[in-house]
Protein backbone atom coordinates (compact mmCIF):
# COMPACT_ATOMS: atom_id res chain seq x y z
CA UNK A 1 0.00 0.00 0.00
CA UNK A 2 1.45 3.37 -1.06
CA UNK A 3 1.61 6.04 1.66
CA UNK A 4 1.41 9.69 0.71
CA UNK A 5 2.25 12.76 2.80
CA UNK A 6 -0.90 14.61 3.58
CA UNK A 7 -0.40 18.41 3.73
CA UNK A 8 -2.90 20.11 5.96
CA UNK A 9 -3.27 23.82 6.84
CA UNK A 10 -1.86 23.07 10.29
CA UNK A 11 1.22 21.43 8.76
CA UNK A 12 1.79 24.40 6.49
CA UNK A 13 1.50 26.77 9.45
CA UNK A 14 4.03 24.72 11.44
CA UNK A 15 6.46 24.72 8.51
CA UNK A 16 6.14 28.50 8.12
CA UNK A 17 6.71 29.05 11.85
CA UNK A 18 9.70 26.75 11.83
CA UNK A 19 11.19 28.53 8.80
CA UNK A 20 10.60 31.96 10.35
CA UNK A 21 12.14 30.86 13.66
CA UNK A 22 15.25 29.50 11.93
CA UNK A 23 15.61 32.67 9.85
CA UNK A 24 15.34 34.92 12.90
CA UNK A 25 17.87 32.83 14.79
CA UNK A 26 20.28 33.01 11.84
CA UNK A 27 19.87 36.79 11.67
CA UNK A 28 20.44 37.21 15.41
CA UNK A 29 23.50 34.96 15.29
CA UNK A 30 24.91 36.93 12.34
CA UNK A 31 24.38 40.23 14.16
CA UNK A 32 26.09 38.90 17.29
CA UNK A 33 29.08 37.66 15.28
CA UNK A 34 29.38 40.99 13.42
CA UNK A 35 29.21 42.97 16.66
CA UNK A 36 31.87 40.77 18.22
CA UNK A 37 34.13 41.31 15.21
CA UNK A 38 33.54 45.07 15.23
CA UNK A 39 33.96 45.65 18.96
CA UNK A 40 36.26 42.86 20.13
CA UNK A 41 38.94 42.56 17.43
CA UNK A 42 41.71 44.97 16.34
CA UNK A 43 40.39 44.71 12.78
CA UNK A 44 36.92 45.77 13.88
CA UNK A 45 38.21 48.68 15.97
CA UNK A 46 40.26 49.97 13.03
CA UNK A 47 37.27 49.65 10.70
CA UNK A 48 34.99 51.59 13.06
CA UNK A 49 37.62 54.30 13.50
CA UNK A 50 38.09 54.67 9.74
CA UNK A 51 34.33 54.86 9.19
CA UNK A 52 34.04 57.45 11.97
CA UNK A 53 36.74 59.57 10.29
CA UNK A 54 34.74 59.49 7.07
CA UNK A 55 31.52 60.50 8.84
CA UNK A 56 33.32 63.33 10.69
CA UNK A 57 34.28 64.77 7.30
CA UNK A 58 30.67 65.01 6.15
CA UNK A 59 27.70 67.19 7.06
CA UNK A 60 26.67 64.59 9.63
CA UNK A 61 29.70 64.33 11.90
CA UNK A 62 27.49 64.07 14.98
CA UNK A 63 26.50 60.53 13.90
CA UNK A 64 30.08 59.33 14.30
CA UNK A 65 29.21 58.55 17.94
CA UNK A 66 27.34 55.46 16.72
CA UNK A 67 30.68 54.03 15.63
CA UNK A 68 33.07 55.14 18.37
CA UNK A 69 30.99 56.88 21.04
CA UNK A 70 30.48 60.60 21.63
CA UNK A 71 33.58 61.08 23.77
CA UNK A 72 35.97 59.49 21.30
CA UNK A 73 34.29 61.31 18.40
CA UNK A 74 34.89 64.68 20.06
CA UNK A 75 38.45 63.66 20.88
CA UNK A 76 39.06 62.67 17.24
CA UNK A 77 37.69 66.01 16.00
CA UNK A 78 39.85 68.02 18.42
CA UNK A 79 43.01 66.07 17.57
CA UNK A 80 42.36 66.49 13.86
CA UNK A 81 41.91 70.24 14.18
CA UNK A 82 45.06 70.65 16.27
CA UNK A 83 47.13 68.52 13.90
CA UNK A 84 45.95 70.48 10.86
CA UNK A 85 46.86 73.77 12.55
CA UNK A 86 50.32 72.40 13.35
CA UNK A 87 50.82 71.43 9.69
CA UNK A 88 49.92 74.97 8.60
CA UNK A 89 51.99 77.05 11.07
CA UNK A 90 55.45 77.20 9.48
CA UNK A 91 55.99 79.61 6.61
CA UNK A 92 57.00 78.03 3.33
CA UNK A 93 60.16 79.18 1.54
CA UNK A 94 59.00 80.65 -1.76
CA UNK A 95 62.58 80.90 -3.04
CA UNK A 96 62.67 77.12 -3.51
CA UNK A 97 60.34 77.50 -6.49
CA UNK A 98 62.16 78.38 -9.74
CA UNK A 99 59.35 79.26 -12.12
CA UNK A 100 59.69 78.21 -15.75
CA UNK A 101 58.57 81.44 -17.48
CA UNK A 102 58.67 80.30 -21.09
CA UNK A 103 55.70 81.47 -23.17
CA UNK A 104 53.13 78.83 -24.02
CA UNK A 105 50.15 78.70 -26.34
CA UNK A 106 46.71 77.86 -24.97
CA UNK A 107 47.09 74.26 -26.16
CA UNK A 108 50.36 73.95 -24.25
CA UNK A 109 49.12 75.30 -20.91
CA UNK A 110 47.36 72.23 -19.51
CA UNK A 111 47.33 68.44 -19.72
CA UNK A 112 44.67 66.17 -18.19
CA UNK A 113 45.26 62.46 -17.54
CA UNK A 114 43.29 59.62 -15.96
CA UNK A 115 44.55 58.21 -12.68
CA UNK A 116 43.53 55.37 -10.39
CA UNK A 117 44.68 53.52 -7.30
CA UNK A 118 47.68 51.40 -8.31
CA UNK A 119 48.33 49.88 -4.88
CA UNK A 120 45.29 47.66 -4.38
CA UNK A 121 44.34 44.83 -6.73
CA UNK A 122 40.86 46.30 -7.05
CA UNK A 123 41.26 50.12 -7.29
CA UNK A 124 39.66 51.96 -4.38
CA UNK A 125 39.61 55.29 -6.23
CA UNK A 126 39.66 56.85 -9.69
CA UNK A 127 40.01 60.43 -10.85
CA UNK A 128 41.85 62.99 -12.96
CA UNK A 129 45.19 64.76 -12.74
CA UNK A 130 45.66 68.12 -14.45
CA UNK A 131 49.05 69.76 -15.06
CA UNK A 132 49.06 73.56 -15.40
CA UNK A 133 52.45 74.60 -16.75
CA UNK A 134 52.12 78.34 -16.05
CA UNK A 135 50.62 79.06 -12.59
CA UNK A 136 50.20 82.74 -13.52
CA UNK A 137 47.22 81.73 -15.66
CA UNK A 138 45.22 80.53 -12.63
CA UNK A 139 42.55 82.86 -11.24
CA UNK A 140 39.95 82.56 -8.50
CA UNK A 141 36.64 83.12 -10.27
CA UNK A 142 33.54 83.93 -8.20
CA UNK A 143 29.87 83.40 -8.92
CA UNK A 144 28.14 85.87 -11.21
CA UNK A 145 24.68 85.05 -9.88
CA UNK A 146 22.74 87.00 -7.29
CA UNK A 147 22.02 85.08 -4.09
CA UNK A 148 23.34 81.75 -5.38
CA UNK A 149 26.51 80.02 -6.48
CA UNK A 150 27.44 78.98 -10.00
CA UNK A 151 28.41 75.64 -11.53
CA UNK A 152 32.07 75.31 -12.52
CA UNK A 153 31.02 74.32 -16.06
CA UNK A 154 29.10 77.60 -16.31
CA UNK A 155 32.06 79.59 -14.92
CA UNK A 156 34.39 78.01 -17.49
CA UNK A 157 31.97 78.73 -20.33
CA UNK A 158 31.31 82.31 -19.18
CA UNK A 159 34.96 83.25 -18.84
CA UNK A 160 36.30 81.27 -21.77
CA UNK A 161 38.61 79.37 -19.40
CA UNK A 162 40.57 76.33 -20.50
CA UNK A 163 39.72 74.38 -17.35
CA UNK A 164 38.59 74.74 -13.76
CA UNK A 165 38.18 73.00 -10.41
CA UNK A 166 36.04 73.75 -7.36
CA UNK A 167 37.47 76.21 -4.84
CA UNK A 168 37.10 77.08 -1.16
CA UNK A 169 34.73 76.32 1.70
CA UNK A 170 31.11 77.41 1.97
CA UNK A 171 28.25 77.03 4.42
CA UNK A 172 26.08 74.16 3.21
CA UNK A 173 22.90 73.55 5.26
CA UNK A 174 21.71 69.93 5.04
CA UNK A 175 24.12 69.41 2.13
CA UNK A 176 21.57 71.33 0.04
CA UNK A 177 22.98 74.85 0.24
CA UNK A 178 22.82 77.33 -2.63
CA UNK A 179 26.59 77.88 -2.77
CA UNK A 180 26.38 81.56 -1.88
CA UNK A 181 27.87 81.63 1.61
CA UNK A 182 31.69 81.35 1.48
CA UNK A 183 33.50 80.48 4.70
CA UNK A 184 36.63 82.39 5.65
CA UNK A 185 37.52 84.77 2.82
CA UNK A 186 37.87 85.21 -0.95
CA UNK A 187 40.53 87.14 -2.88
CA UNK A 188 40.48 87.64 -6.65
CA UNK A 189 42.55 89.90 -8.86
CA UNK A 190 44.32 91.36 -5.84
CA UNK A 191 41.06 92.41 -4.20
CA UNK A 192 39.51 91.09 -1.01
CA UNK A 193 36.04 90.12 -2.20
CA UNK A 194 34.76 88.97 1.18
CA UNK A 195 36.16 88.11 4.61
CA UNK A 196 34.76 87.05 7.95
CA UNK A 197 37.67 88.49 9.92
CA UNK A 198 39.92 91.52 9.92
CA UNK A 199 43.29 91.45 8.20
CA UNK A 200 45.32 90.36 11.23
CA UNK A 201 43.55 87.03 11.86
CA UNK A 202 45.34 83.96 10.48
CA UNK A 203 43.27 81.62 8.34
CA UNK A 204 44.03 78.47 6.36
CA UNK A 205 44.93 79.66 2.88
CA UNK A 206 45.18 78.25 -0.63
CA UNK A 207 46.23 80.95 -3.07
CA UNK A 208 48.59 82.29 -5.71
CA UNK A 209 50.88 85.30 -5.85
CA UNK A 210 51.07 87.56 -8.89
CA UNK A 211 54.33 85.75 -9.75
CA UNK A 212 52.68 82.32 -9.72
CA UNK A 213 53.82 80.99 -6.34
CA UNK A 214 51.35 78.67 -4.61
CA UNK A 215 50.80 79.70 -0.97
CA UNK A 216 49.38 77.13 1.45
CA UNK A 217 49.18 77.32 5.24
CA UNK A 218 48.10 79.67 8.02
CA UNK A 219 48.33 83.31 6.90
CA UNK A 220 46.51 86.54 7.66
CA UNK A 221 45.11 88.66 4.85
CA UNK A 222 47.65 91.35 5.75
CA UNK A 223 50.44 88.79 5.21
CA UNK A 224 48.93 87.66 1.92
CA UNK A 225 48.78 91.18 0.57
CA UNK A 226 52.36 91.82 1.68
CA UNK A 227 53.51 88.63 -0.08
CA UNK A 228 51.76 89.63 -3.31
CA UNK A 229 48.94 87.07 -3.18
CA UNK A 230 46.18 88.02 -5.64
CA UNK A 231 43.83 85.01 -5.73
CA UNK A 232 43.03 82.89 -2.68
CA UNK A 233 40.36 81.11 -0.65
CA UNK A 234 39.99 79.27 2.65
CA UNK A 235 40.63 75.51 2.90
CA UNK A 236 42.98 72.99 4.46
CA UNK A 237 45.07 71.04 5.32
CA UNK A 238 48.57 71.56 3.98
CA UNK A 239 50.26 68.17 3.55
CA UNK A 240 53.61 69.02 1.94
CA UNK A 241 55.87 71.90 3.01
CA UNK A 242 59.12 72.72 1.21
CA UNK A 243 59.24 69.23 -0.29
CA UNK A 244 58.61 67.43 3.00
CA UNK A 245 55.54 65.27 3.59
CA UNK A 246 53.77 66.30 6.79
CA UNK A 247 51.77 63.09 7.29
CA UNK A 248 54.39 60.81 8.81
CA UNK A 249 52.14 58.13 10.33
CA UNK A 250 48.67 56.80 9.63
CA UNK A 251 46.53 57.89 6.70
CA UNK A 252 45.99 61.51 7.76
CA UNK A 253 42.96 60.90 10.00
CA UNK A 254 40.28 62.04 7.57
CA UNK A 255 39.05 58.75 6.17
CA UNK A 256 38.43 58.00 2.49
CA UNK A 257 36.50 60.66 0.57
CA UNK A 258 36.26 62.55 -2.73
CA UNK A 259 39.23 64.95 -2.89
CA UNK A 260 40.30 68.08 -4.73
CA UNK A 261 43.96 68.83 -4.08
CA UNK A 262 46.81 70.81 -5.64
CA UNK A 263 50.57 71.11 -5.43
CA UNK A 264 53.46 73.00 -7.01
CA UNK A 265 56.64 71.39 -8.27
CA UNK A 266 60.10 72.94 -8.13
CA UNK A 267 59.78 74.41 -11.65
CA UNK A 268 56.43 76.03 -10.81
CA UNK A 269 54.08 73.56 -12.48
CA UNK A 270 50.75 73.23 -10.66
CA UNK A 271 49.16 69.80 -10.41
CA UNK A 272 45.46 69.57 -9.61
CA UNK A 273 44.16 66.22 -8.41
CA UNK A 274 40.42 65.46 -8.40
CA UNK A 275 39.45 62.04 -7.06
CA UNK A 276 35.89 60.73 -7.21
CA UNK A 277 34.40 59.09 -4.15
CA UNK A 278 31.36 57.71 -2.30
CA UNK A 279 30.45 55.65 -5.39
CA UNK A 280 30.79 51.89 -4.79
CA UNK A 281 31.85 50.09 -7.94
CA UNK A 282 33.48 53.23 -9.34
CA UNK A 283 35.48 55.05 -6.68
CA UNK A 284 35.30 55.20 -2.89
CA UNK A 285 37.71 58.15 -2.54
CA UNK A 286 41.28 58.64 -1.33
CA UNK A 287 42.94 59.28 2.02
CA UNK A 288 45.07 62.34 2.74
CA UNK A 289 48.19 60.16 2.83
CA UNK A 290 47.46 58.65 -0.58
CA UNK A 291 47.21 62.14 -2.08
CA UNK A 292 50.44 63.17 -0.35
CA UNK A 293 52.26 60.15 -1.77
CA UNK A 294 51.09 60.97 -5.31
CA UNK A 295 52.34 64.54 -5.00
CA UNK A 296 55.68 63.53 -3.48
CA UNK A 297 56.25 61.16 -6.41
CA UNK A 298 55.77 64.17 -8.71
CA UNK A 299 58.43 66.22 -6.90
CA UNK A 300 55.95 68.67 -5.35
CA UNK A 301 57.33 71.29 -2.97
CA UNK A 302 54.08 72.50 -1.40
CA UNK A 303 50.66 70.84 -1.45
CA UNK A 304 47.23 71.01 0.15
CA UNK A 305 43.53 70.64 -0.47
CA UNK A 306 40.55 72.56 -1.77
CA UNK A 307 36.97 71.77 -0.78
CA UNK A 308 36.14 68.10 -1.29
CA UNK A 309 33.21 65.77 -0.87
CA UNK A 310 30.27 66.34 -3.20
CA UNK A 311 31.87 69.57 -4.47
CA UNK A 312 34.94 67.88 -5.99
CA UNK A 313 35.05 68.24 -9.77
CA UNK A 314 37.26 69.08 -12.73
CA UNK A 315 36.10 70.73 -15.95
CA UNK A 316 38.25 70.75 -19.11
CA UNK A 317 37.59 70.86 -22.86
CA UNK A 318 34.25 72.47 -22.04
CA UNK A 319 32.83 69.51 -20.13
CA UNK A 320 32.82 67.87 -16.74
CA UNK A 321 35.65 65.34 -16.60
CA UNK A 322 34.95 63.73 -13.22
CA UNK A 323 31.93 62.15 -11.51
CA UNK A 324 30.86 64.31 -8.54
CA UNK A 325 29.29 62.55 -5.58
CA UNK A 326 26.58 65.20 -5.37
CA UNK A 327 23.11 63.72 -5.10
CA UNK A 328 21.65 66.07 -7.70
CA UNK A 329 24.56 66.41 -10.10
CA UNK A 330 26.98 69.31 -10.43
CA UNK A 331 26.69 71.77 -7.54
CA UNK A 332 26.39 75.54 -7.32
CA UNK A 333 29.57 76.95 -5.77
CA UNK A 334 30.72 80.41 -4.65
CA UNK A 335 34.09 80.16 -6.43
CA UNK A 336 36.55 78.02 -8.33
CA UNK A 337 40.14 78.08 -9.54
CA UNK A 338 40.13 78.45 -13.33
CA UNK A 339 42.90 78.39 -15.93
CA UNK A 340 42.65 81.23 -18.46
CA UNK A 341 44.76 81.75 -21.56
CA UNK A 342 44.47 85.49 -20.86
CA UNK A 343 44.05 85.84 -17.07
CA UNK A 344 43.99 89.65 -17.27
CA UNK A 345 40.68 89.42 -19.16
CA UNK A 346 38.78 88.32 -16.06
CA UNK A 347 37.32 91.05 -13.88
CA UNK A 348 36.19 89.72 -10.48
CA UNK A 349 32.50 89.66 -9.67
CA UNK A 350 31.45 90.66 -6.16
CA UNK A 351 27.84 89.60 -5.73
CA UNK A 352 28.17 90.03 -1.94
CA UNK A 353 29.00 93.74 -2.01
CA UNK A 354 26.58 95.78 0.09
CA UNK A 355 24.80 92.75 1.57
CA UNK A 356 24.10 92.70 5.29
CA UNK A 357 22.85 89.09 5.28
CA UNK A 358 23.96 86.06 3.30
CA UNK A 359 21.35 83.33 2.85
CA UNK A 360 23.11 79.96 2.58
CA UNK A 361 19.98 78.31 1.22
CA UNK A 362 18.86 74.77 1.95
CA UNK A 363 16.12 72.33 1.00
CA UNK A 364 13.64 75.10 0.25
CA UNK A 365 15.63 76.52 -2.70
CA UNK A 366 17.61 73.52 -3.95
CA UNK A 367 16.37 72.72 -7.50
CA UNK A 368 17.25 69.03 -7.33
CA UNK A 369 15.53 68.56 -3.97
CA UNK A 370 12.43 70.45 -5.11
CA UNK A 371 12.14 68.35 -8.27
CA UNK A 372 12.47 65.20 -6.17
CA UNK A 373 9.74 66.39 -3.83
CA UNK A 374 7.49 67.28 -6.76
CA UNK A 375 7.80 63.73 -8.08
CA UNK A 376 6.99 62.30 -4.64
CA UNK A 377 3.91 64.53 -4.37
CA UNK A 378 2.76 63.49 -7.83
CA UNK A 379 3.21 59.85 -6.92
CA UNK A 380 1.31 60.33 -3.66
CA UNK A 381 -1.55 62.05 -5.48
CA UNK A 382 -1.70 59.24 -8.03
CA UNK A 383 -1.72 56.51 -5.37
CA UNK A 384 -4.39 58.27 -3.32
CA UNK A 385 -6.79 58.92 -6.24
CA UNK A 386 -10.22 57.22 -5.80
CA UNK A 387 -10.72 53.92 -7.68
CA UNK A 388 -13.02 53.82 -10.68
CA UNK A 389 -16.61 52.65 -9.88
CA UNK A 390 -17.30 48.99 -10.59
CA UNK A 391 -20.24 46.68 -10.10
CA UNK A 392 -18.98 45.68 -6.68
CA UNK A 393 -17.40 48.91 -5.46
CA UNK A 394 -18.60 52.48 -5.20
CA UNK A 395 -16.59 55.48 -3.98
CA UNK A 396 -17.76 56.76 -0.61
CA UNK A 397 -19.30 60.19 -0.75
CA UNK A 398 -17.48 62.81 1.27
CA UNK A 399 -14.26 60.78 1.74
CA UNK A 400 -11.21 63.01 2.19
CA UNK A 401 -8.15 61.86 0.24
CA UNK A 402 -4.67 61.89 1.72
CA UNK A 403 -2.86 65.15 1.12
CA UNK A 404 0.62 65.29 -0.45
CA UNK A 405 3.49 66.29 1.84
CA UNK A 406 3.85 70.02 2.36
CA UNK A 407 6.79 71.90 0.85
CA UNK A 408 9.66 72.43 3.26
CA UNK A 409 9.11 75.85 4.87
CA UNK A 410 11.65 78.52 4.08
CA UNK A 411 13.84 79.61 6.92
CA UNK A 412 16.59 82.18 6.92
CA UNK A 413 19.88 81.85 8.81
CA UNK A 414 20.59 84.24 11.65
CA UNK A 415 21.65 87.71 10.63
CA UNK A 416 25.48 87.77 10.43
CA UNK A 417 27.72 90.22 12.18
CA UNK A 418 29.17 92.85 9.81
CA UNK A 419 32.86 92.27 9.08
CA UNK A 420 35.43 94.85 9.92
CA UNK A 421 36.65 96.84 6.98
CA UNK A 422 36.52 94.31 4.13
CA UNK A 423 32.93 93.20 3.70
CA UNK A 424 29.50 93.99 5.05
CA UNK A 425 28.26 90.41 4.92
CA UNK A 426 29.29 87.36 6.89
CA UNK A 427 28.27 83.79 6.09
CA UNK A 428 26.40 81.88 8.74
CA UNK A 429 28.97 79.61 10.45
CA UNK A 430 28.47 75.88 10.64
CA UNK A 431 30.69 72.85 11.20
CA UNK A 432 33.58 71.98 8.87
CA UNK A 433 35.25 68.66 8.03
CA UNK A 434 38.40 69.85 9.74
CA UNK A 435 37.16 72.37 12.26
CA UNK A 436 33.87 73.50 13.82
CA UNK A 437 32.41 74.64 10.49
CA UNK A 438 31.80 72.78 7.25
CA UNK A 439 31.44 73.16 3.56
CA UNK A 440 30.04 70.95 1.13
CA UNK A 441 29.82 67.45 1.81
CA UNK A 442 29.26 66.31 2.49
CA UNK A 443 28.30 67.27 1.28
Amino acid sequence: MELKNIVTPNNRARVRRSWLKKTLMAIVASVIVCLMLLFMTPWGIDLRTNLAEMVINTQHREWAWLLVGAEKRDDMVNKMQKQIDVWGVDKQHDGLIKLDKRKRTASELIKVVDIQDEIHKIPTWRGKKMYVYDPRTIRLVTTSHKQEGEKITDMVKRTGALAGVNGGAFDDPQGLGNGFAPIGFLMSGGKVILTEYDGSVKQHVVGFTKNGILKIGLYSIDELIKDGVTDAAFWKPRIIEDGKGLITSGDGGAGRDPRTALCQTGNGTIIFLVIDGRQPGHSMGATLKEVQDIFLSEGCMNAGFLDGGASSELVADGKLQTKPASRYGERRLPDGFLVLADPSSYKPDNMWEGLTKIDAGGAYDNPGFQQEQAKLRAKAEHNSSPPKPTATHKPQAGKVLDQPPATTPRTSPPSPTPTKGKSTAKPTPSSSPNEDRTSSAKK
